[in-house]
């Protein structure tokens, strides 16, 4: 068992899996289709971690709800189309199977629907290594704190003794706002930097290396 944390929380997209490209093209290509302003690579990064809908409309705030719902419709059949080749990290598996063998509790915290993270943990073969999840068409998005709150109320575990692990700010500061510690990976959607201004216990440029800290740290 950890010493240190009994509940590691992972975020998906970015932090598992290497999907923070097909987000952000998606993303792109649907405004486009849609006919709004497409935004820039840096501001289609930033929303990654929101609910679909929440996402397009920080990056719309003037559009209408129809076209609100168009783009949405756009980005999932963008998305849907080439998700089925997005691959883990390095590492990933190995070191999921590894905590779950060492008596961790391991959730996921994502901005994905429940449809699609099941459709991930399907694909990936993951599904029976979590102990439970929450997504963002069931929970406030990033950075509220529901998410971690649910999650550690239906897993009996204090916030103390979970820790939050994400790519994105909003990952990161939902850990504050619940009061738990997190992890920041540099290797996703947001910048190290800005990671770094919300004080982690750690930041690691691959999972190899937050690997290497969980497993010394844990």
């Amino acid at each position: 068992m950890a010493e240190r944390f009994d509940l590691l929380i992972f975020d998906w997209d970015g932090t598992l899996a290497d999907s923070t490209a097909l987000i952000t093209q998606s993303i792109q290509v649907a405004f486009g289709e849609a006919g709004l302003p497409v935004p820039t690579r840096e501001k289609a990064s930033f929303v990654i971690g929101y609910g679909l809908a929440d996402a397009m409309r920080y990056l719309a705030p003037t559009a209408t709800h129809e076209q609100v719902d168009e783009v949405v419709e756009a980005y999932k059949k963008h998305y849907l189309a080439r998700d089925g080749d997005i691959v883990l990290f390095d590492g990933v598996v190995e070191a999921l199977q590894r905590y779950k063998e060492a008596g961790y509790l391991l959730a996921v915290a994502t901005g994905k629907s429940r449809r699609g993270l099941d459709r991930a943990l399907d694909n990936t073969g993951l599904a029976p290594l979590f102990d439970t999840s929450r997504c963002a068409d069931e929970c406030h998005s990033k950075p509220h704190p529901q998410m971690i709150e649910e999650i550690t109320d239906v897993l009996g575990v204090s916030v103390g003794r979970g820790v939050m692990i994400g790519d994105t700010t909003h990952d990161l500061q939902m850990a504050a706002n619940a009061g738990m510690g997190a992890l920041g990976v540099a290797y996703g959607a947001h910048p190290k930097h800005e990671l770094a201004a919300l004080a982690p216990l750690g930041l690691f440029d691959s999972f190899v290396e937050l690997d290497a800290w969980v497993t010394q740290h844990g």
